[in-house]
């Protein structure tokens, strides 16, 4: 028997091999067994945009989607430039000021690294 790495997300120990990908049961996470082997001990997370680039605090990103604004009629345009964003935990993990809307969180997936 084969010992599978834990789940990054959720540290359940019951992961599956689906083809090339590792799949935890628990959490649906799944991921490829080279990135069980990037994953960092320390327990940084590593955000990545819709390309793949890697994000970090200060950094310009790009919105990729028009994204509606919840509780408002205001919309972010595809193409909307972002300037020093912070990143932060949870589902919405950048934490951003967009001028004319204001402050807001957005989801790493929504943008682009520029």
């Amino acid at each position: 028997m084969s010992t599978l790495p834990p789940c990054p997300k959720c540290n359940s120990e019951y992961t599956y091999e689906d083809g090339q990908q590792l799949v935890c049961p628990e959490c649906s996470h799944e991921w490829s067994a080279g990135d069980a082997a990037e994953a960092s001990t320390d327990g940084d997370k590593v955000i990545k945009d819709a390309v793949g680039n890697v994000l970090q605090d200060g950094d310009t990103i790009s919105v990729i989607k028009d994204l509606k604004v919840k509780g408002t009629s205001l919309v972010v345009k595809v193409g909307t430039k972002v300037k020093n964003i912070r990143l932060c935990d949870g589902d919405h993990d950048i934490d951003c000021k967009i001028d004319g809307i204001g402050p807001m969180k957005l989801k790493s997936e929504f943008v682009k690294k520029v």
